[in-house]
């Protein structure tokens, strides 16, 4: 990971209630499951119980993740 990118991801952090989002509670490098699926704003929750993510949106028959911090690093990253 670059020095740019880690930058980014601590700027991420730091606008985020560490409540909120799994990342953080499971530690840096552990990440819930998601799929970028091209959307600027969404990647798609591949998680088993997404409705107990405060990050989760209904759409369809599925979830879309809104969570910052896992966006950039799906986009970023490709994780």
């Amino acid at each position: 990971m670059e020095e740019e990118q880690r930058k980014k991801i601590e700027e991420i952090i730091k606008g985020l209630n560490p409540k909120d989002f799994k990342c953080y509670e499971l530690g840096f490098g552990t990440f819930c499951k998601g799929k970028d699926l091209g959307l600027e704003s969404f990647i798609e929750c591949l998680e088993e119980n997404p409705e107990k993510c405060n990050f989760s949106v209904s759409f369809g028959n599925g979830f879309m993740c809104k969570c910052p911090l896992r966006i950039y690093i799906a986009k970023a990253l490709k994780e």
